[in-house]
């Protein structure tokens, strides 16, 4: 059984069931169907053309759930459109699914799984499994969206931006269960990057590609985070970075400047320098004020913080801290660091511990844990005997 295949295949053959008139939700359960009986059947009997047969089966499962006396008149409308057997026709409805699923109406993570179901081609089992969530949970989670698109009207071009932060969304939770969300990501956004001529999708996928290449070298064997400075950069994926790089220019060199292009623009000069200490960080911090103008968002000025006290010194970066809100997610880590490079060990080290408290995940709370132990260890010996 080719799984790929059929994952490709899903989102073409849900849209063409919603073109023919079936409500999102009734068509993405007779989907399902279809698929369940392309795994039980195509082992041994696979169709010459397995996109028609997915619709024809898909169809057909439709029709047989809207056979019901509320639904008579609608369903004799339905029978005469059903298609004659021969090869589907090739129409891309990707797009338009991509649009549905992120409709304004959903929570993010609503969002996600939806694109994840009915884009992606993923069972509802290796999502809940991705998300570490029971498959329950995660089908009431898939029900519920489904029921809030069923009756949205494609009467307007869809919001491009929101598309991009979902697949931005599911791109950040990285690996976990037995679905590799990273790639997955990466899979949907090259779809989209082929089916709409947008520098900011072309910057998306870059940004992605360029985290990517670094994949390998962000963890120890025991599992433990390794700082970009401290990373084996010969663990890194030279062809991923290449490729992020080649997108990007090509991408910029349209003038249309996005988020997504500026936050690769960093990416690129991390990934470009051979070592840590050759990082052109005075270039980092120009794109930063690109970002900070298109967005605004504290995170990039926390991020920006970081980079002016690697370009310009510590007290320049703990200066632009200051102007920041001390609850900022990894606030007191950025300061924890800014401390210690300007040589406050002591300070650097209670902030270490409160950041390890404030930590929302094991392998980032272990990671300042064993900072401040780190320091504290160096403070010991310093100490007179």
């Amino acid at each position: 059984m080719n799984e790929a295949l059929i994952r490709s295949l899903t989102p073409s053959v849900l849209g063409i069931l919603v073109r023919r008139g079936a409500d999102f939700a009734a068509a993405e359960d007779a989907v399902q169907e279809a698929l369940v009986e392309a795994v039980r059947l195509w082992p041994t009997d696979r169709p010459r053309d397995p996109k028609g047969w997915l619709v024809t089966v898909a169809w057909r499962k439709f029709l047989d759930a809207a056979r019901s006396e509320t639904a008579r008149r609608r369903r004799e409308e339905l029978v005469d459109q059903e298609p004659e057997p021969g090869p589907a026709a090739e129409a891309d409805d990707t797009l338009r699914l991509y649009f549905l699923c992120a409709h304004p109406s959903l929570t993010p993570s609503s969002a996600v799984a939806l694109t994840l179901r009915a884009v992606g081609g993923l069972t509802t089992r290796q999502i809940a499994r991705a998300y570490l969530v029971p498959e329950a949970t995660m089908a009431q989670r898939i029900s519920r969206a489904k029921r809030t698109v069923s009756d949205v009207r494609f009467d307007r071009a869809g919001d491009l931006s929101t598309v991009l932060r979902v697949l931005y969304l599911v791109f950040n939770e990285g690996y976990s269960g037995d679905v590799d969300l990273a790639a997955e990501a990466i899979r949907l956004t090259r779809q989209l990057a082929a089916a709409v001529d947008d520098p900011e999708v072309a910057g998306l996928l870059a940004l992605m590609l360029l985290h990517h290449a670094r994949r390998a070298g962000r963890t120890a064997p025991d599992g433990s985070l390794v700082p970009l400075a401290e990373q084996d950069r010969g663990t890194w994926d030279t062809g991923l970075i290449a490729e992020g790089v080649g997108i990007l220019q090509a991408a910029l060199a349209r003038d249309r400047l996005g988020e997504f292009q500026a936050q690769a623009a960093v990416a690129a000069l991390h990934a470009d320098a051979p070592t840590a200490a050759e990082t052109d960080w005075v270039q980092i911090v120009e794109w930063y004020d690109e970002l900070v103008r298109l967005t605004d968002s504290p995170v990039v000025r926390l991020n920006r913080a970081v980079a002016v006290g690697e370009a310009d010194g510590p007290r320049a970066g703990l200066a632009a801290l200051a102007q920041l809100d001390e609850s900022l997610p990894r606030y007191t880590a950025v300061a924890a660091y800014l401390h210690e490079r300007d040589g406050d060990l002591e300070r650097a080290a209670r902030l270490y511990v409160e950041a390890a408290h404030r930590a929302s995940n094991l392998a980032e709370r272990d990671h300042l844990t064993r900072q401040a132990a780190r320091i504290n260890a160096e403070l010991n010996d310093r100490r007179p005997r």
